[in-house]
């Protein structure tokens, strides 16, 4: 009884945790901020929430098909479609356990297209490590363009700048260890551990190795500018947000995704992380809260209706 109690408390626990957050949020606004809330999405302008998810298509689309070099560098010649479906599927699992989407690309690509688990799993730790270095990018240049702001916030919150630096020094320094220690060590438990990540190492790998690198590369870049891209059009449904600098879109860009990557799906999390950034801007917390609402609520219905599809699709269409 154990295995089916903490599958079910996996699924709830996230959940809760992200409506204890929109709790939160609800339950420090006045009245007078939730009514300016509603009357925010009444009045909003849905062309640019549709024209957003409209752009969000092309990166489930580019996400799959950046897929395709990684595994065909492998020998597995996957049709599209599966391809598509499976990562459609992860982001739907995304909502429930934070980053489980991951497993369960490679669970469903083993299952329809016989792809071995570990490496499918590792061409999508590979993803990510790309994904990862593509947002430290987008990450540097909102620090470079909005120093004085961030700076000035972290010391207001008691936040030491110096302290950030040397924790990033020594974040370094432990990785760089790692990373000798992982190459050049001939210890036992890590020759073992070697052994038992080889097809996970090899799907990582084959991304430097691969004859279509530059394509891949090309798709990466391509994904995150559709991320920005989606949310930099929905500024334009509410008349508040439509006249924000570039920056601070990247800026509430920033903090939304990293919202997104430690919460399921940004639940609760994402509003209140853009409401906080536009508010260092002098946006009010209702607006901000508003237009992190609508551009969650709308990326999440397109996750749920595109995930649930594609779960029901891919059983029929590989009934052989």
């Amino acid at each position: 009884m154990k295995t089916p109690i903490r599958k079910i408390l996996s699924l709830i626990i996230p959940l809760f945790i992200g409506l204890g957050i929109m709790y939160y949020q609800f339950s420090t606004m006045t009245t007078e901020q939730i009514e300016k809330t509603k009357i925010s999405f009444l009045k909003a302008d849905y062309f640019y929430i549709f024209l957003s998810l409209f752009i969000a298509l092309f990166g489930y689309w580019s996400r799959a098909y950046r897929w395709k070099y990684a595994l065909q560098h492998l020998g597995y010649k996957t049709k599209f479609s599966n391809d598509l479906m499976t990562v459609c599927v992860s982001y739907l699992v995304n909502l429930t356990i934070p980053r489980s989407g991951e497993i369960s690309r490679a669970a469903l690509l083993k299952k329809y297209e016989d792809v071995p688990f570990d490496k499918a799993f590792g061409t999508v730790v590979a993803e990510r490590i790309v994904d990862m270095l593509i947002f430290l990018l987008f990450l540097a240049i909102g620090f470079v363009l909005q120093f004085d702001t961030i700076y000035q916030f972290l010391l207001e919150n008691g936040v030491k700048f110096e302290t950030l630096i040397w924790l990033s020094i020594a974040g370094f320094i432990l990785f760089v260890l790692f990373v000798l220690i992982w190459i050049y060590a001939e210890w036992n438990i890590i020759l073992k551990l070697k052994q038992k990540l080889s097809g996970l190492i090899e799907g990582m790998q084959s991304i430097l190795k691969m004859k279509d690198k530059w394509n891949y590369i090309f798709h990466s870049f391509f994904i995150w500018f559709s991320y920005l891209m989606m949310f930099y059009v929905t500024i334009f449904a509410l008349p508040e947000t439509a006249n924000i600098s570039f920056d601070i879109v990247v800026m509430g860009f920033i903090f939304g995704t990293l919202a997104v990557g430690f919460s399921n799906g940004g639940l609760g999390a994402y509003p209140l992380a853009i409401s906080t950034v536009l508010l260092l801007y002098g946006i009010p917390e209702e607006t901000g809260a508003a237009f992190g609402y609508l551009v969650w609520t709308s990326q999440t219905v397109l996750t749920i209706f595109l995930g649930l599809l594609s779960y029901l699709l891919l059983p029929i269409l590989n009934k052989k």
